[in-house]
C-alpha cells in the first residue's frame, strides 16, 4: 500500500477513535438498526430466543463485559469493570492476574490484548461464536483467534498498528447471528469476521455479511452449500465433499466393507451435506448405503435402528451427527457394542465422545481437518501447548488459520474491500497451523482432511484418545 493510502487510513482511524466516548458507546452506533424477527422451528437452536431491541449490544464485547462467565474469577470481573471505565492499566493488571489462575481462558487473553491496545489506533476484527449454547466449541475457536492476535501484536502489529478483537455471542442461532452481522456491518471499525460456528448459522448470516460487503471466514462450517455462496464468505475448513470421500475410501478400500447405514440430522445443513456426500461417494465407489436414519425424529430409537441396519446387511454405521444430535449418536455407539464398524464426521470429534462412548467407541474412525499430532514438522502444536497448557483441537487450529488469513489480508490492504480483494487474489497465501492457507474462487480452502481413530490413551484424561490414522 502506498504512503498516501497509509496516511489516509491513519487519519480515518484517528477520526473514528476520537469520536468514541467509551467501550460501551463503541457498539451503540452498531445497534441503531431495527431488530430482525425470530426464526422458524428448524433453526439450530430448538427454542428460538425472542430478541428485544438493543439487546445485541449485550452480546458483543471488546473487554467491557464478560460473555463466557462460567469460570469467571474476581480478577477477571475487576478487569472488565476497569476496561469499561477506561482504566486500561488496571484492566491489564487484573486480566494478567486472572490468567495466572486460569491460563486456558481465551476470552481473558483477548481482553488483555485489547486493553494493551487501549486507545491506540488499531485494526479491529470480530469473532462470532456460540458461547451461550456451546461454550466448549466457542472457547476452542477463541483460543485460535487469541493466539493469532497475541502473536501479531507481540511482533509489533500490522505495520506498527495492533489488532483488536471484538467477541460476539451468537448462541449458534441463525436469527441472532443475523442481528450480530447487522451490528458488525454497521460498525465501520470492523474489517473482517471469524465465524460463525455451524453451517446453518453461516448460511443464514452470510447473506447479511454479503450485502454489507464484510468478509467472514468460518473455521468450522463444512456444508457444501457454502461453496460459491458469496464472494465475501470464506472458510479455512475443507468441505464435506472432501471429508465424505475420505471416509468412503477408508470404508471401501481399507475396511473392505460395501454396505453402510447412515445416521444424520435432517434439520442440520452440515449433517444433511455430509450424509449426502457420503452416500454419493459410496455409490460411486461400488458400495451402497442400505438405510438412512434421522436422529432428529421424535420417535428415533437407537436400538431399533441398529437392529434394522444389521437385518439389511449393513457392515458399517456412519455417524453424520451434528452437535444437537450428538447424544443420540452416542446412544448408537453404545448400543452397537462394536458389532459394526463405526465412522463419523468432525462434529463427533469432542471429549464427550471419548467420555460417553468409552470402550464401545474404540476403533471408530473420524474425518477431521487437523490433529495436533498430524504434522511432526509444525511449530504450532508446541506454541499452542506453551500458551494454553495442553493440546488444542482442530477448531482452534482452523480458527488460528482464519485469523492469520485476515491478518495477511490486512497487511496487504487494511480496508473492507481491500481484505476481500486480497483473499481472492491468485497470489494470496498465509501460513497457518495446518499449513499454507489459500482460497479457491468458491471461497473454499484447497486442503485435505486427516483420519483419526479412537483408542485407549492417557492424553485426554478420559482413558481414550483420538490418534492420527497412519497409512
Amino acid at each position: 500500500m502506498s504512503h498516501k493510502n497509509e496516511t489516509t487510513v491513519l487519519v480515518l482511524s484517528l477520526l473514528i477513535t476520537a469520536g468514541l466516548l467509551g467501550a460501551g458507546y463503541w457498539w451503540f452506533k452498531s445497534n441503531s438498526s431495527p431488530p430482525i424477527a425470530p426464526g422458524n422451528p428448524d433453526s439450530v437452536q430448538s427454542s428460538p430466543v425472542p430478541i428485544a431491541p438493543g439487546s445485541i449490544s449485550t452480546r458483543i464485547s471488546i473487554g467491557e463485559k464478560s460473555l463466557a462467565t462460567a469460570n469467571a474469577n474476581s480478577e477477571k470481573q475487576a478487569g472488565v469493570q476497569a476496561f469499561a471505565s477506561g482504566d486500561f492499566a488496571s484492566a491489564i493488571a487484573n486480566f494478567q492476574s486472572s490468567l495466572q489462575g486460569n491460563r486456558n481462558d481465551p476470552e481473558t487473553l483477548i481482553y488483555l490484548n485489547n486493553a494493551r491496545v487501549g486507545k491506540q489506533i488499531s485494526y479491529t476484527i470480530a469473532v462470532s461464536v456460540p458461547i451461550g449454547t456451546d461454550v466448549n466449541g466457542a472457547l476452542e475457536m477463541l483460543r485460535g483467534v487469541a493466539q493469532a492476535q497475541t502473536e501479531i501484536n507481540q511482533a509489533g502489529g500490522i505495520k506498527g498498528i495492533p489488532v483488536k478483537v471484538a467477541i460476539a455471542n451468537d448462541d449458534n442461532n441463525p436469527e441472532i447471528a443475523k442481528q450480530i452481522a447487522t451490528a458488525l456491518v454497521n460498525n465501520p471499525e470492523v474489517l473482517g469476521v471469524i465465524g460463525p460456528y455451524s453451517s446453518d448459522v453461516t448460511l443464514a448470516a452470510g447473506t447479511t455479511y454479503n450485502d454489507g460487503k464484510l468478509v467472514i471466514i468460518s473455521p468450522t462450517s463444512t456444508s457444501i452449500k457454502l461453496s460459491g455462496f458469496s464472494r465475501y464468505v470464506f472458510r479455512t475448513v475443507p468441505s464435506d465433499y472432501v471429508a465424505a470421500r475420505a471416509l468412503s475410501d477408508y470404508m471401501l478400500n481399507k475396511l473392505q466393507r460395501k454396505n453402510a447405514a447412515v445416521f444424520f440430522n435432517s434439520r442440520s445443513a452440515y449433517s444433511q451435506s455430509l450424509k449426502s456426500e457420503f452416500v454419493a461417494a459410496v455409490s460411486l465407489g461400488g458400495g451402497q448405503v442400505s438405510n438412512e436414519f434421522d436422529l432428529s425424529e421424535p420417535g428415533f430409537s437407537a436400538a431399533r435402528s441398529i437392529e434394522l441396519a444389521i437385518a439389511q446387511g449393513a457392515q458399517v454405521l456412519m455417524l453424520a451427527a451434528n452437535t444437537d444430535t450428538l447424544d443420540k449418536a452416542l446412544q448408537v455407539v453404545q448400543l452397537n457394542r462394536k458389532r459394526l464398524k463405526l465412522l463419523g464426521g468432525d462434529d463427533v470429534y469432542t471429549p464427550k465422545t471419548l467420555e460417553v462412548g468409552g470402550e464401545a467407541a474404540v476403533e471408530m474412525v473420524l474425518a477431521v481437518p487437523w490433529h495436533i499430532n498430524g504434522d511432526p514438522t509444525s511449530n504450532f502444536p508446541r506454541q499452542s501447548r506453551q500458551l494454553w497448557g495442553g493440546d488444542v483441537s482442530w477448531r482452534t487450529a482452523l480458527s488460528y488459520d482464519a485469523t492469520q488469513a485476515l491478518i495477511a489480508a490486512l497487511q496487504r490492504n487494511p480496508t473492507r474491500i481491500g481484505v476481500q480483494k486480497s483473499l481472492i487474489a491468485s497470489d494470496f497465501s498465509s501460513t497457518g497451523a495446518s499449513g499454507i492457507v489459500r482460497f479457491l474462487p468458491s471461497g473454499d480452502r484447497n486442503a485435505a482432511v486427516i483420519l483419526v481413530r479412537i483408542q485407549p490413551g492417557t492424553t485426554s484424561g478420559t482413558g481414550y484418545d483420538f490418534a492420527p490414522l497412519r497409512p
